[in-house]
């Protein structure tokens, strides 16, 4: 079993200042048939990012729109997402629609601190952020830095899991940043449970973005990962039957890097969906989406 590659869908080619490099963590949202818009995350020249998004034929490959207007924009200096935003996905909690995201922030040119925080989803199309406060910060739990929040509805209960930091460095000199889990009733208050995904030195690292997709074999989720020895992003699969305890087959990831072009030396950020009957993987390629991001299909 494998992911096909269908190649690079969306190339970044935009005037906004704002997006004019990078598409990284594309988030696909159904509008209607077999259009998708996906939304992403662009940088600006001081490697802010900033949020716009393009419409996809998914199965006809074929970019319907693209929006050359950035809908979300990083902050100003004294906000939590000074320095960028970095989406995870949509999910719906009390009749809203919401988006969580990683801010990125940098304080007095030392090491970048993530929170995360959330975006209402308006009309399939404006983002409103809820609070200028992180919706989810630091803590006894995670120490250093949060990133890449996923969440979903299942058994009653909201499921996230998002990256920790542990350390910026190791004795490889990578950083051990995990994916962790956390639970809640009313998608408000969040009860955090720890690591779910295990770590291993030399192996897989340094971990982001995970995507879950649950089907009657259990908890399958793809994410990104370094191993801490030089090689850049590849993506990792692992397998849970409960949502709580995970085993990291990587071998059974079924996607690695091309032996040329746009995701020749990394493939990264993947974001998994199911859409009448087939399962499509949205990722990013070379330099962490630098020139746009492409489509896989599951193939059995």
């Amino acid at each position: 079993m494998s992911w096909e590659k269908q190649g690079q869908i969306f190339y970044v080619n935009n005037i906004n200042s704002l997006l004019s490099s990078h598409a990284s963590n594309p988030l696909p949202i159904l509008l209607k048939d077999n259009i998708f818009r996906v939304f992403y995350s662009g940088r600006d020249f001081e490697n802010k990012s900033s949020v716009g998004f393009v419409d996809i034929d998914i199965l006809q490959r074929k970019i319907i729109h693209e929006q050359k207007t950035c809908v979300f924009k990083y902050g100003d200096m004294n906000s939590f997402y000074s320095h960028g935003v970095s989406i995870g996905n949509m999910y719906e909690s009390n009749k809203d629609k919401y988006i969580l995201f990683m801010g990125w922030n940098i304080r007095n040119n030392e090491h970048w601190r993530g929170d995360i925080g959330r975006l209402r989803f308006v009309e399939n199309r404006f983002l409103e952020i809820s609070s200028n406060e992180p919706f989810i910060s630091l803590d006894e739990i995670d120490k250093v830095s949060l990133s890449y929040p996923f969440v979903i509805y299942h058994e009653g209960v909201y499921k996230m899991w998002y990256g920790s930091t542990l350390s910026w460095t190791s004795e490889n000199e990578e950083m051990i940043h995990v994916i962790n889990y956390a639970t809640s009733k009313d998608g408000e208050i969040w009860h955090k449970h720890g690591l779910a995904i295990p770590y291993e030195i030399g192996v897989a690292q340094a971990f982001s973005r995970p995507t879950v997709i649950i089907n009657e074999k259990g908890y399958h989720m793809w994410y990104s990962y370094r191993s801490g020895t030089g090689q850049k992003y590849r993506i990792g699969y692992a397998h849970s039957i409960d949502g709580l305890i995970w085993t990291r087959k990587h071998e059974l990831a079924g996607i690695t890097t091309s032996p040329n072009g746009w995701d020749s030396e990394m493939v990264c950020y993947p974001f998994v969906i199911e859409h009448k009957g087939e399962i499509f993987m949205f990722y990013n390629g070379n330099k962490y989406g630098e020139k746009g991001f492409g489509i896989a299909k599951w193939k059995n």
